[in-house]
């Protein structure tokens, strides 16, 4: 009777139905590229607002070269698109390389090879964008390329990431096992095992499987030769919770905005000393990649001799104050002869007004210095 029993048991081995083991199956919390994501897309956003002026003579000088760089540097890109693609592959690629076309438009280098010397400029071979490939060179003083740093962002992305990417998809994986939904479908052995069967069987199971996955209230209808049944009860139990998971997250985030320059706490978007947080990143971050645009600007579209005359590049950044937050220090400038209409109205981020008032220096009798005699003399 045993042999009889194990003979038994193979059969019914056999008659199984080759059903699918359903299962959600999703891919792995990807927490680095969503750190430097939400890092990076910080800082291009606020550079892109900035406003790019060639300035001689306290003037600005509205030209071609002004149109290309605030309002639309390419046929198919927009300023603020094209800075904030400049921006992303500065950092996430270390470098940028920008080519000015026969036609006089600025478009962004997908590829390229460099071939670098040291006593003369390096040049550019095989530039691409997007589908076309260039078949000339191109020198340094040709072209506006950006550097960010020595060592490429995902190689110190890469690294840190060995320290919190285990820990990450441990809790993970914990909570999924934790608060996981599992239970049996019991098929009657004997039912028919022909294609068509089979094909019905799957196909409510699958049906039931969505059900159960995707709405809080299902009821599942009893068959014959089927019975489904859950065994979740009390597998919650204790451990790491979600917030555990939240805390790897943040602090994972936190040393990718380190590593730029950001305070963590903006990142986080915490209110507590919001002004104080943003000028750190003004000055930091953002005043850091805007002096490399600057000092690139400068050197590729103005020679020495009018650089060295008062004409160069000045990016005005956008502001994190009102007009109204400095009319108080504004006024102080002003009437105590610090400063003119026009270098006011510059920090203020107005226009030049042509008024001649902005030229003189004004100075109030509270700051005015007092003669021997009084009011009188």
């Amino acid at each position: 009777m045993g042999l009889f029993d194990l003979f038994k048991k193979h059969s019914e081995l056999e008659q199984m139905y080759d059903i699918d083991l359903l299962e959600s199956t999703s891919e792995r919390v990807r927490q680095k590229q969503l750190a430097v994501q939400t890092c990076v897309n910080f800082i291009a956003r606020i550079i892109s607002q900035s406003e790019f002026r060639v300035r001689k003579d306290k003037k600005t000088i509205k030209d071609e070269l002004y149109y290309r760089l605030n309002v639309r540097p390419n046929k198919n890109m927009s300023a603020t698109h094209f800075w904030q693609t400049v921006v992303y592959k500065l950092i996430h690629d270390n470098e940028c390389l920008i080519v000015k076309t026969d036609s006089d438009d600025l478009v962004i280098a997908d590829d390229y090879y460099r071939i670098e010397y040291g006593l003369v400029e390096d040049i550019f071979q095989s530039v691409t964008i997007k589908d076309f490939t260039y078949q000339r060179t191109f020198r340094m003083s040709e072209v506006i390329f950006l550097e960010y740093d020595n060592e490429k962002l995902s190689k110190l992305i890469d690294t840190l990431y060995e320290d919190y990417g285990e820990l990450i998809g441990r809790l993970l994986e914990f909570q999924k096992h934790k608060n996981q939904i599992r239970s049996t479908v019991d098929v009657d052995a004997s039912q028919q095992k022909d294609e068509k069967t089979q094909a019905r069987l799957q196909n409510f199971i699958n049906n039931l499987y969505q059900s159960i996955k995707t709405k809080a209230f299902a009821i599942v209808p009893q068959q014959k030769g089927f019975k489904y049944e859950e065994h979740s009860k009390g597998l919650s139990g204790s451990g790491q919770s979600i917030e555990d998971i939240n805390k790897a997250t943040n602090g994972f985030l936190d040393q990718v905005a380190k590593v730029l320059g950001l305070p963590p706490s903006l990142i986080h978007g915490e209110m507590a000393d919001v002004e104080k947080q943003t000028r750190n990143a003004m000055i930091f971050c953002i005043d850091h990649l805007l002096k490399k645009i600057k000092d690139e600007l400068n050197g590729k579209f103005i020679d020495k001799k009018d650089f060295l005359a008062g004409k160069q590049f000045s990016i005005r950044r956008v502001t994190y104050k009102d007009i109204f937050d400095i009319a108080v220090a504004a006024d102080k400038w002003r009437s105590s002869s610090l400063a003119d209409g026009h270098e006011l109205r510059d920090k203020a981020g107005l226009d030049e007004s042509d008024d001649p008032i902005h030229d003189k220096f004004i100075i109030t009798k509270n700051y005015a210095e007092t003669l021997e005699g009084g009011e009188k003399n």
